[in-house]
């Protein structure tokens, strides 16, 4: 898939699969970039990925796959730097007010749509492209929201209105912990407010994804209604495929 694509296919709600970036290794994102994946989930929030970590990723990466990367944070500096550096989209967590959400977007976008602070990065080919990418920018990049809290269910219905939003997307385990439920994604609870979240975007037509550790966790998603998808994780498939290895190799003996 182009990389400029993205946006337009998440709008469209076509199925997109991809897997979560954490660890601050170009390889690792190089690696994943071939697997054939529809996008990469690169996480700064709860990753170690500073701005130099995540121009090495985007850098390994180049065109062959859409990187998203989340923020730690709705926070212009954030944000900004992040496009700048190239991402052909941001995730922005604990957005659980129209108000923030109306923040992420104002700092996602060029004027006259938004507030985004105009340099030259690697985004503009480092000046050389400059005018391409600053006419196209608001157009290909994709801003996500995330509904992982209980106010954000409760606000969901503003939320889904504020112009500009391209997804949005669930946050499970966070979700449960603010309900004092932790990690009990299958209280009924929890499964009314994310069945509930789901409804509301689709009703508006808006894309909503979800992350699942497992296929059959990202499948219960997709089979209500999620489009964007985010399977596993780096360092599940590096411990995995490790644990396997020597439990193997141990039982040979």
């Amino acid at each position: 898939m182009n990389p400029t694509d993205f946006r337009q296919r998440l709008r469209a709600g076509d199925a997109l699969i991809g897997t979560m970036v954490t660890l601050p290794t170009a390889a690792t994102a190089e690696i994943l970039a071939d697997v054939g994946f529809d996008w990469l989930f690169v996480d700064a929030e709860h990753g170690p990925l500073d701005a130099t970590d995540l121009l090495g990723i985007l850098q390994a990466v180049g065109d062959r796959v859409p990187c998203i990367v989340r923020v730690p944070l709705c926070d212009e500096g954030w944000i900004k730097r992040v496009l700048d550096l190239g991402a052909q989209g941001i995730i922005v967590p604990q957005t659980n007010t129209p108000e923030i959400v109306s923040d992420v977007v104002r700092y996602a976008r060029y004027a006259p749509a938004g507030s985004r602070g105009v340099g030259l990065a690697r985004a503009h080919g480092y000046g050389f492209r400059f005018d391409e990418y600053v006419a196209s920018a608001n157009e290909h990049v994709a801003v996500i929201v995330q509904a992982e809290h209980r106010l954000a269910v409760a606000n969901i219905e503003e939320i889904v209105a504020v112009p500009g939003i391209d997804a949005v997307l669930l946050g499970p385990y966070d979700m449960s912990a603010s309900y004092g439920k932790m990690g009990q994604i299958t209280d009924p609870e929890i499964t009314s407010a994310i069945a509930r979240v789901i409804t509301t975007c689709r009703s508006a037509g808006i894309s909503v994804g979800s992350f699942g550790v497992t296929a059959d966790a990202v499948r219960t998603y997709a089979e209500q209604g999620c489009s964007l998808l985010c399977a596993g994780v780096d360092v599940l498939f590096l411990g995995g495929g490790a644990r396997k290895m020597h439990s193997e190799v141990v039982n040979e003996q």
